[in-house]
């Protein structure tokens, strides 16, 4: 099941042109794509004449049109033509999803338009600071659930022993790292000290140490499935009374868990160069870095998946480190269980 009255990333702004491009979000077929104006808009994928997928059609100046037998509609669902006759019954209307372009986003509401606040929707105003922080996205498709994504990043004791070759490190340093944890009514936010540890071998590619680090991540889980991170490391010693405002290297990242289908989902991910800004070089190695991190998340989170659906998950056991994880599903759970309520009660 899926938290339906929520927002969740549809797209980068930058993926959607005025050409249609279909994308299913929570098991629903929908179709984006900017209109004459350059509005964004979200339909549902399928024409209310004879049920042809609308992506397969083409943006006009009225709307977009429908390549079966040319209906057209706006960006609210609503035919404005039908070739061949004048009157357009009241019917012919498909449904329409709000959409928000917000932060390098578009943001999509798939539940009940009333309850659609774009106040609720996850502000993340670096993608707009591209002085201070310069960033680079893109969206991996994974074959593997949202929450199983979720599950990964909301407990990094995998660091060590998935990323040792990228940004993981000794695997006892992450075992043992000083967690830092506050509960939130959308999921929790902690943060992870690593003091006196051993470079990972993505930051001594960035940037020269002289020897044993600090390092600190920065986690809040905001649900469904939002994750807005700060990762920042410096000489041994630097952290001893807290996080500094500069260190050597500090990056940000965005991890925004899309449910496609019950066991599929889009991973929107971000990179933002806090460290050396003024360097595009250092920006694009950035993000390499950490691309390749994330495609070993991938590989290993997609196993996983078809692991648990060959056998099932009733044998699984938690462990002591799956502590916010557990916290996240219990927020996830509690909010599933209002939304299924308020649906009910419609």
């Amino acid at each position: 099941m899926f938290i339906r009255n929520a927002w969740y990333v549809a797209a980068w702004a930058d993926e959607i042109s005025a050409k249609p491009m279909a994308r299913r979000i929570c098991n629903e077929p929908v179709v984006l794509y900017r209109d004459a104006t350059g509005k964004a808009a979200a339909l549902i994928d399928m024409c209310c004449h004879r049920g042809a997928p609308l992506h397969m059609g083409k943006v006009v100046e009225q709307g977009i049109e429908c390549g079966y037998h040319g209906l057209i509609f706006d960006t609210d669902g609503a035919c404005v033509r039908i070739p061949g006759q004048d009157r357009i019954p009241e019917r012919a209307r498909v449904r329409s999803f709000p959409l928000v372009e917000q932060d390098g986003f578009l943001w999509i509401w798939m539940g009940d338009v009333e309850k659609a606040d774009p106040a609720d929707i996850v502000s993340y105003p670096w993608h707009n600071d591209s002085v201070n922080w310069p960033h680079k996205h893109t969206m991996y498709p994974i074959k593997a659930s949202a929450m199983l994504m979720v599950d990964n990043l909301m407990d990094l004791t995998h660091l060590g022993y998935v990323h040792g070759s990228t940004i993981g490190g000794n695997p006892m340093i992450h075992v043992e790292a000083k967690m830092e944890t506050v509960r939130t009514n959308m999921g929790l936010k902690f943060t992870r000290w690593m003091l006196n540890s051993v470079p990972p071998p993505t930051y001594t590619r960035a940037v020269k140490f002289e020897g044993r680090i600090d390092r600190a991540q920065m986690f809040e889980f905001v649900a469904p499935g939002s994750i807005l991170q700060l990762s920042a490391a410096d000489d041994a010693g630097a952290y001893a009374n807290g996080l500094t405002e500069r260190s050597k290297i500090q990056f940000r990242l965005y991890h925004g868990l899309t449910p496609e289908t019950d066991t599929t989902c889009f991973y929107f991910w971000s990179t933002a160069n806090g460290f050396r800004p003024e360097d595009s070089a250092t920006t694009e190695q950035l993000f390499k870095e950490i691309a390749a991190a994330f495609l070993e998340d991938k590989a290993i989170v997609e196993s996983q998946q078809a692991r648990l659906t060959e056998l099932g998950e009733t044998d699984l056991v938690d462990i002591t480190t799956d502590a916010a994880r557990m916290h996240m599903r219990r927020t996830v759970d509690r909010l599933i269980a209002e939304d299924s309520r308020e649906m009910a009660a419609e």
